[in-house]
């Protein structure tokens, strides 16, 4: 079993509904890296970054994250950091890592109108998205095999974005094998 496709973006990238969308479309199951992590702790996110701190709660997001890419065969949507560990972007490498990229205006929107709580974005969200921002456009980057493009606009577009553009990397993956 593999994971179809691993869904990476900041905070407010639209990650969690956009993965259980093309789940949906795919026929697949959906998984959430941070309810992984909170199933296999029985601690919340923000418990966890309290208790343990952020180093704390990378080294348990990275070890449920490989855990999913060797056993669940769905779509995966990871946190917003999870790409900062070198370990989890190595462990990606081979998937279709699909980078859901939005404005910066549009990502803070979310972000402060969204009731989920995010523990790198409490005090100053505009400007720690930013910083955010700097920090990880180059590790996405260096994982990302498919971007998609997300706004204002109602997220079916963006569904139908990374599900056309990961039926074509499958595509282009079924045609180099069948020529090797």
């Amino acid at each position: 079993m593999t994971v179809r496709a691993v869904i990476i973006g900041l905070p407010g990238a639209g990650k969690s509904t956009v993965g259980r969308l093309l789940a949906r479309e795919l026929g697949v199951p959906f998984a959430d890296s941070d309810q992984l992590i909170v199933e296999a702790t029985g601690r919340s996110i923000p418990d966890i970054f309290a208790d343990d701190g952020e180093a704390g709660f990378r080294q348990i997001e990275e070890r449920e994250i490989a855990r999913a890419l060797r056993e669940f065969g769905g779509v995966l949507s990871l946190g917003g950091g999870a790409i900062l560990s070198p370990q989890t972007r190595q462990n990606l490498r081979g998937h279709h890592t699909i980078l859901i990229e939005a404005p910066q205006a549009e990502l803070l929107r979310r972000v402060t109108n969204s009731r989920t709580k995010r523990p790198l974005l409490e005090n100053n969200p505009e400007e720690n998205l930013a910083r955010l921002t700097v920090e990880r456009a180059p590790l996405y980057e260096e994982v990302a095999t498919i971007r998609v493009q997300s706004g204002p606009e109602p997220v079916r577009g963006v569904v139908v974005q990374a599900l056309e553009k990961l039926q074509e990397a499958e595509a282009q993956e079924t045609n180099a094998e069948k020529d090797n």
